[in-house]
């Protein structure tokens, strides 16, 4: 019912309300109006579940915290920052015309980021770690322009902007790769900012938990844009910050309406939409929607129609406005109601512009920050309505194409430069030079002495910290000497090398096991009881198996993180874990455990941005292989994953065999990443299949690491071929060789491939060494170097598709055949897959053959005998087609 049947009653209540509010106060009216709330919903009466307010600031005016500073002095430092940044851009595109950059974004944003750097972003200087901070990827121009300021970069670097390949130059956007001592974290590709600094939070609060890195009241900040919010992972992990209450998580949502191309929500008010989505979610919400000159206005509304109509309009329409001006905005948003019209009399169309967004307005943002950084027990996300491209007039404020503005003609820059006061003369404007007062201006002075009160610049990364020692490989002596007779997985190998670390006295304590939800697929459970599954809340129930040796236990101090079915979740864990070297001065040793198949396929954008941010740590591939998995089908098979890792240039991948391969593999990765301090990390993939674990070779070591080594030769005599294989094709290439020895008289050396990508690597880099310096003795890659002289062809098989392989075939000294798994993954027995997929046994065997054949070693009708006696079927379908 929306008529009011008795407006008498209704005003009695209202009046009771208001008379509660005066007397008691408004925590007193909410408690009551929750009461009746619950009695209502009791009784069977039908009430709307609010989750959103009125479209206004959620601070009222009187109970703001007032902003401290020189305003006029903030207001001019923040004006010469626009500058800087549009010249900066402007600069670059009349260099190059196709190195583009980003203007609008900053624009809206300045205000924002400027209260932040003068109040709140604490600088890594003092005792405490400083806060974190996650600055949207399109907004870097006016973060480079801040530190030109500070003295932090000089002309030369802001004219290299997008020009790094000679030195000096500032990258495109947030790159720790790039720019190691400055940026923290890669942001651009959108959406990965966000869900990236709420596990970031998550892993704060677990550090501190396991009493390794206090977290004190340190601030995560995550700058986003609300078009940004429509990628799935912006707001795909908010019910963990609101459930785990990340109180230490503060997001800054830029609403200036616009995505890339137009409005974001042109029927409808964004900000309202994420209001919901995120109150629903549990977090404190302030929306900072109207700049203090509304203020007044609101006041002096005493019909009610000020607050309707800016909850009716849609953002198209707040877009028209801005875009249109004073005398549009006059006519189609006062005009609406008599009321308005009569309110905006008084009004100048020069009042009407200077009616300012509540994100353009610095004691609001100051007032909803403040509120922010001292709120317990929630996450606070802060909605911020700006305006895109402010300040650039026509040449672009609230236009459709304003993301695209790269420059200005000459009485833009001057419109700008009038409206923002910056000291250019009309001559020094046509260079578009860049300015800075002098080190000893009333300016500068005030921005050293802002951030001398906040300990230090930001941003600013740490690029070390103290060096974890490695292990020394005999701790691993039960891997190393094999499991006898006993068959295990290499999945449970690795669980077994993984137990023994977490019991290391020295590095036990830094290792973070982590599972999406698939702990107990890995073999993996036991570590439940005996390490705990980290819970800020602890365990509040008994679990219904609790009488057993592996029950589930949740602990507040608990050393797994199990982020439920949930990959990019676990992801964004497992970089926080593996940068808290650089975050907190806290080297952590994470081993992220996950279906192979749901890996680099799944979250492989955050897998670039871990390189990029240069993550150290282990991604652990379980249940690898097209075949190995071989009862999950077309989904959870994996042929590429290795291809997808070798993308990352400093991810180094492995697809071992054997427990002692693991061992190897595991304890380089330890040396290199945390005794060495290397940026990189590790991707090893293992399998679900049982099978007896050999004793390792003596003097394999340096062969495994780098990718391939002897692990046996089969026969003394007849003709000779070369068996190399990886994973689990590995032990049917075993079997081949003594097919090969006892049926056709051919004798094999067996070659583990423990790293292809490895190899190829090296090859690449050896061709290119020598391609440049012809001059001096060429370089020979270490594959070559190992086959060579090597007797007969060389035949590779692996359980990933042939480009995996195919890598190689420029650096085998031979006849070469590479067999893999291409072709969609299906459901079947192990046999029968290898099989289909043509590399079992019987066509490793029959490739050898097939390649002796060629070279005269083997007779065209013995072939043809072989490979019918082999059961290979001359008309089979071919995997890739089928």
């Amino acid at each position: 019912m929306t008529e009011d049947i008795d407006v008498y009653e209704t005003q009695e209540w209202l009046d009771s309300l208001h008379a509660t509010i005066r007397h008691a106060g408004p925590e007193r009216a909410a408690f009551i109006l929750k009461k009746l709330f619950s009695n209502a919903m009791d009784k069977g009466v039908s009430l709307p579940q609010a989750i959103t307010t009125p479209y206004r600031n959620t601070i009222a005016p009187d109970k703001e915290r007032r902003m401290p500073g020189d305003l006029f002095m903030e207001r001019r430092i923040r004006s010469l920052i626009r500058w800087n940044a549009l010249a900066m851009v402007m600069r670059a595109n009349d260099n190059n015309e196709g190195l583009g950059g980003h203007i609008a974004s900053f624009s809206s944003a300045a205000t924002l980021y400027d209260v932040g750097f003068n109040y709140f972003f604490r600088g890594n200087d003092g005792e405490n770690e400083g806060d974190l901070v996650y600055f949207q990827g399109h907004s870097a121009p006016g973060i480079y322009a801040r530190s030109y300021l500070e003295g932090r970069f000089d002309e030369t670097h802001l004219d290299n902007f997008r020009r790094e390949v000679d030195g000096n130059g500032l990258s495109s956007y947030p790159h720790p790769w790039l720019m190691p001592d400055y940026w923290q974290f890669p942001t651009v590709s959108m959406g990965l900012g966000p869900i990236q600094a709420i596990y970031q939070a998550h892993v704060m609060r677990y550090l501190s938990a396991r009493d390794l890195a206090p977290r004190g009241d340190r601030k995560v900040w995550a700058f986003l844009g609300d078009g940004e919010c429509d990628e799935p992972e912006s707001l795909g992990a908010i019910s963990l910050a609101g459930r785990e209450q990340l109180e230490n998580l503060i997001f800054v949502v830029n609403c200036n309406l616009q995505r890339l191309d137009g409005p974001v929500r042109g029927n409808g008010k964004i900000m309202q939409e994420l209001e919901g989505v995120f109150r629903g979610a549990g977090w404190n919400v302030i929306k900072v929607v109207w700049g203090r000159h509304w203020d007044v206005l609101l006041e002096k509304d005493t019909s009610g129609m000020l607050q309707k109509r800016m909850d009716e309009v849609c953002d198209g329409d707040l877009q028209n406005y801005k875009a249109n001006g004073a005398a549009y905005t006059r006519e189609h948003f006062f005009g609406a109601y008599p009321e308005l019209a009569k309110l905006a009399e008084e009004l100048t169309d020069e009042d009407i512009a200077k009616l300012n967004r509540g994100g353009h307005d610095p004691f609001k943002v100051y007032a909803a920050y403040a509120e922010a950084v001292a709120h317990k027990g929630q996450p606070t996300v802060i909605l911020a309505q700006t305006v895109k491209g402010y300040g650039l007039g026509a040449a672009g404020e609230a236009a459709n194409d304003t993301h695209s503005v790269k420059k200005l003609d000459i009485d833009a820059l001057k419109q700008f430069r009038d409206r923002f006061a910056i000291p250019l003369t009309d001559t020094e404007l046509e260079n578009v030079p860049y300015y800075r007062p002098a080190p000893d201006s009333p300016e500068m002075k005030y921005m050293r002495e802002r951030r001398e009160s906040l300990q230090g610049f930001v941003p600013s990364r740490r690029t070390n910290s103290d060096a974890l020692p490695a292990p020394a490989l005999d701790t691993f002596k039960a891997q190393l000497s094999g499991s006898g007779e006993r068959e295990m997985s290499s999945t449970m190998s690795f669980v077994r090398i993984l137990s023994q670390l977490v019991k290391d006295k020295t590095i036990g304590k830094r290792v973070v096991p982590i599972v999406p939800d698939e702990a107990r697929t890995f073999g993996m459970e036991g570590m439940f009881r005996q390490l705990g599954i980290y819970s800020s809340a602890g365990q509040k129930y008994t679990p219904h198996d609790s009488k057993q040796i592996m029950y589930y236990k949740e602990d507040k101090k608990g050393q797994i993180l199990e982020e439920g079915i949930n990959e990019a979740g676990a992801m964004s864990a497992w970089i926080a874990a593996a940068t808290a070297y650089s975050n907190s001065n806290c080297p952590m040793i994470p081993f992220y455990v996950f279906y192979s198949m749901f890996g680099f396929q799944r979250i492989g954008d955050l897998a670039w941005a871990a390189g990029d941010i240069q993550a150290r740590g282990f991604l652990i591939g379980a249940t690898s292989g097209r075949t190995t998995l071989n009862g999950e089908g077309l989904q959870h098979q994996d042929g590429h994953s290795h291809l997808m890792a070798q993308t990352i240039p400093n991810c180094h991948s492995y697809d071992p065999t054997y427990g002692h391969e693991l061992a190897v593999i595991i304890q380089d990765g330890l040396k290199r990443m945390y005794e060495n301090q290397e940026n990189c990390f590790y991707y090893i993939t293992t399998m679900n299949e049982n099978y007896p674990h050999p004793e390792m070779p003596v003097g394999a070591e340096e062969g495994i690491v780098k990718g391939l080594y002897r692990l046996k030769s089969v026969g003394t005599d007849g003709a000779k071929v070369q068996l190399m294989g990886a994973g689990s094709i590995l032990r049917e290439v075993e079997a081949a060789a003594d097919i090969l020895q006892q049926q056709y008289g051919v004798q094999s050396d067996i070659w583990s491939v423990t790293s292809v990508n490895e190899l190829a690597r090296d090859g690449l880099a050896c061709e290119r060494r020598n391609r440049l310096n012809p001059e001096q003795a060429a370089q020979v890659p270490y594959i070559t170097e190992q086959l060579q002289g090597q007797q007969g062809p060389f035949v590779l098989a692996t359980d990933y598709i042939k480009s995996y392989g195919e890598q190689l075939r420029a650096f085998v000294p031979g006849d070469f055949t590479v067999l893999g798994t291409d072709g969609f993954g299906r459901s079947d027995t192990r046999k029968k897959l290898r099989h289909f997929f043509e590399v079992s046994r019987e066509f490793v065997v029959y490739a050898a053959l097939q390649r002796l054949t060629e070279q005269g070693e083997f007779s065209q009708e013995a072939l043809l005998k072989a490979r019918a006696d082999l059961g290979i079927d001359a008309d089979k379908i071919d995997p890739t087609r089928s």
